[in-house]
């Protein structure tokens, strides 16, 4: 086998490893030893990085120009992994309202409705359907893909593993001869 194929086979090996150890962040809810922050808002759905197991699906890798590219088509990946700042849109204030209804039990439109028994999670979703469109608001990062020790110790093992084979290969067609 050529160089060129063992080069490749630990390209593939490495995007498989790797892979796996970025999925088992989800339920690590860590960036392999660094625990996710807790999320300031109140819910019965999960952890927020799987309640819906949305963004842990969307994660690609790929084989490109000699290295490993790791992608998602979601636009809030980003954002989520290296963590900044998001301006309050009008759609962003709809989806508020709609999930301060939702988990209010409240019928949108209907007046005399008290907003004295209201759960602590339909009080947030409230707080932040009031925000003015423009405000910021602060999104805490939550990375689940990056630089970190055990990337590089993943890539060691599978670099040495590979080397091995590939002398046992070397080895093997020098006593054909």
């Amino acid at each position: 086998m050529s160089a060129k194929k063992h080069f490749q086979n630990i390209l593939q090996d490495v995007k498989v490893e790797l892979t796996d150890e970025f999925d088992r962040n989800f339920e690590r809810k860590s960036f392999f030893d660094k625990a996710w922050p807790k999320t300031k808002l109140i819910n019965q759905r999960g952890s927020m990085m799987a309640r819906t197991n949305n963004l842990r699906r969307s994660m690609q890798s790929r084989i490109e120009s000699g290295g490993i590219v790791f992608s998602s088509s979601l636009p809030y990946a980003e954002i989520q992994n290296e963590g900044g700042e998001i301006t309050v849109t009008p759609k962003m204030k709809r989806f508020f309202w709609a999930m301060f209804y939702q988990t209010s039990g409240k019928v949108k439109g209907k007046k005399g409705q008290a907003s004295v028994n209201l759960t602590i999670e339909a009080q947030q979703w409230r707080n932040l359907a009031l925000m003015k469109v423009g405000q910021k608001v602060k999104i805490t990062q939550r990375k689940f893909i990056g630089e970190h020790p055990r990337v590089r110790a993943v890539i060691e093992d599978v670099v040495k593993e590979n080397l091995e084979k590939m002398k046992e290969e070397m080895i093997q067609n020098l006593n054909r001869r």
